[in-house]
């Protein structure tokens, strides 16, 4: 069995616990828990023949960079940038910190999580910014982790990325 360390990134708030319990224990809850430290996940999954088990890292979300989170990501095969569609001040803090990340375990498989998709009456991202982001030759993917939109695809596509590199 393959065995990758994922590690969610992004501002406060834009939903990694969600995404990381929708995606493990197919849940979702409204209320709001600020996550402290480092909350570790793990989850077996099949793809192209291989069985993989991905230790997920959901890292507290911060405004600022903070030298304990760099000791978090070591060791990364991967991660997931996570960003609310409703506060575009997290699509900004997301291209600090990709840039941050990259500097620190260098280029390694990542995916731009664009969260809350179902609050699209509320999304403060133009649709010019996502292409920007793709022109980059960035993968972003629109999720939902209240509904469950894209939520696989998203671990799916990282895992992909762990086996062709």
């Amino acid at each position: 069995m393959i065995q990758k360390k994922v590690c969610m990134v992004g501002a406060f708030a834009t939903g990694k616990t969600s995404l990381v319990a929708r995606f493990v224990h197919s849940i979702f809850s409204e209320k709001y828990y600020t996550t402290v430290g480092v909350k570790i996940d793990k989850k077996t999954i099949d793809i192209q023949s291989n069985q993989l088990n991905l230790i997920l890292w959901d890292i507290h979300g911060e405004d600022e960079f903070q030298k304990v989170r760099l000791s978090y990501l070591r060791g990364a095969s991967g991660y997931l940038l996570v960003i609310d569609g409703t506060r575009k001040n997290t699509l900004e803090k997301a291209l600090e910190l990709q840039t941050r990340v990259e500097n620190t375990l260098g280029k390694i498989p990542f995916i731009l999580v664009l969260n809350k998709w179902d609050m699209t009456d509320e999304w403060e991202i133009e649709t010019a910014e996502i292409d920007a982001i793709n022109q980059k030759g960035w993968t972003a993917i629109k999720t939902s982790a209240k509904n469950g939109l894209g939520v696989e695809e998203v671990f799916q596509t990282l895992a992909k990325k762990f086996l062709d590199n």
